[in-house]
């Protein structure tokens, strides 16, 4: 949006990015929490490794994907700062009730109040990012929000890695839940909504908001949008349904304590997450700015690559090596996220921005949060009568060849997103002339006062 990049100084939209991103670190931080503490709660709630897949998975997914829908739709067309406020105090609090949880039914339910919360995290930030940086920006400032995904490795697997060996998972939820409490009234206090239209003194705009069926055909008709949505849906698949039972395998194929590998996870994933997301994102702005082409094509050799070391991580029998293998893996993944989330919102009309965001977010967490923790979990109670012990190290290898489904379709998407971008920016040039136009009955005032002043 024009009037936000050039009405607010550089030091704010930094500012609000970096609130945003600290955001993003808790609404994130009690999923990599979750992941670690799985064989804890296991133990305690005497539950099966189905049960933990489906608590992980689709419980959570359903709730955050559908609720993703409406508030997305108020968010294009409402007040950003306040949802994401709202959301933030909602899935602290409930977070913090984690920790109170006596049966699996009770943490199923609590875990629905959280995906409703974090559910308004995610796209209201990126349509506010959107109107304040320009598409040269936004790879390097999506990327920078994104940050807080690897900055949660950092505060989640060592904050709760130590604690719940010291405390206990109970004690670990209830004291992820409390700075999202505070986060949620800096939020509301200090961030404002760049809007016109929310203004006293500005009338909305008179175009119709366009309908949720509309929104939909205007997207997959956006054939880079068909691909880029297939290859996320699969990454959210591969990578949640590996990444949540990661810490599950090394306690129990290699004998690691909850806070050891807490710590390892945190320097692996904090490091050369924060590597692999600003690398992608500076790269992108400042070696191929307007070229979502070429940066597409970099982003599918890195998926590849980082499939092919993945596998690896089970076969390779020393531990060390295994980590080594998972930081480079992860500078791969990280370095797609910011061009990745940056070409769609710079695709799809500005209008649609927020929805667009949570109808990728509804079809691929679905798919992959959803299903993704599940199939693990399954496979792994489906190898349990021969692999015994190993059986989730199998599970797991079976998995990994799946990223090369994902780096297919952002190479089919680099062949069409040339075309799709110059169409997205003529029609809305065309929007803009059409809504510049006078409307027909002010075009007749002003030609009745004319003929009025020539008699």
């Amino acid at each position: 949006m024009r009037s936000a990049q050039s009405g607010s100084g550089s030091g704010y939209k930094y500012y609000l990015l970096t609130v945003l991103t600290v955001i993003l670190l808790f609404n994130y931080v009690d999923r990599v929490a979750l992941g670690l503490l799985l064989q804890d709660i296991k133990t305690d709630l005497n539950l099966s490794d189905t049960q933990l897949g489906f608590l992980t998975g689709i419980a959570f997914a359903l709730f955050y994907s559908v609720m993703g829908i409406p508030i997305a739709r108020w968010a294009d067309r409402g007040n950003r700062v306040l949802i994401i406020s709202l959301t933030a105090a909602l899935w602290s609090a409930m977070v913090a009730l984690c920790g109170v949880a006596r049966s699996f039914t009770h943490l199923l339910l609590i875990r629905v109040g959280v995906a409703v919360g974090e559910a308004g995290c995610i796209p209201p930030a990126f349509s506010l990012i959107a109107d304040y940086f320009s598409r040269a920006e936004r790879p390097r400032a999506t990327a920078i929000y994104q940050l807080g995904g690897a900055l949660s490795a950092v505060v989640g697997y060592l904050l709760a890695g130590w604690v719940s060996e010291l405390y206990g998972w109970r004690t670990t939820f209830i004291l992820l839940g409390l700075p999202g409490l505070m986060l949620a009234g800096l939020a509301w206090t200090t961030l404002r909504e760049p809007r016109p239209a929310l203004l006293p003194s500005v009338k909305p705009s008179a175009t119709p908001e366009p309908s949720l069926p509309e929104v939909c055909r205007t997207l997959w008709s956006i054939a880079t949008f068909r691909h880029l949505l297939i290859c996320i849906s699969a990454q959210a698949f591969f990578n949640v349904g590996i990444g949540q039972w990661l810490p599950t395998f090394f306690i129990r194929s290699h004998g690691f304590t909850t806070g050891e590998i807490g710590t390892w996870f945190a320097v692996i994933y904090g490091a050369s997450g924060l590597v692999g997301a600003y690398l992608g994102g500076d790269m992108a702005s400042r070696h191929a700015a307007h070229n979502e082409r070429l940066q597409l094509i970099a982003i599918a050799i890195a998926i590849t690559a980082a499939g092919v070391l993945l596998s690896l991580v089970y076969v390779v029998s020393n531990a060390h090596v295994a980590f080594a293998l998972m930081a480079l893996t992860s500078v791969g993944l990280n370095s797609s996220n910011g061009p990745l989330f940056a070409t769609i919102q710079t695709l799809v009309p500005e209008r649609m921005r927020a929805v667009s965001l949570a109808l990728v977010y509804l079809v691929s967490n679905l798919i992959g949060m959803g299903l993704g923790p599940l199939a693990t979990g399954m496979l792994s109670d489906l190898f349990h009568p021969w692999a015994q012990a190993e059986s989730l190290r199998y599970a797991l290898l079976v998995m990994s060849p799946g990223y090369f489904l994902f780096a297919w379709h952002v190479w089919r998407a680099s062949r069409t997103v040339t075309h799709d971008l110059a169409a997205t920016q003529h029609a809305a040039s065309q929007h803009t002339v059409t809504a510049s136009e006078p409307a027909p009955a002010t075009m007749e005032r002003r030609a009745g006062k004319r003929v009025g002043a020539g008699s």
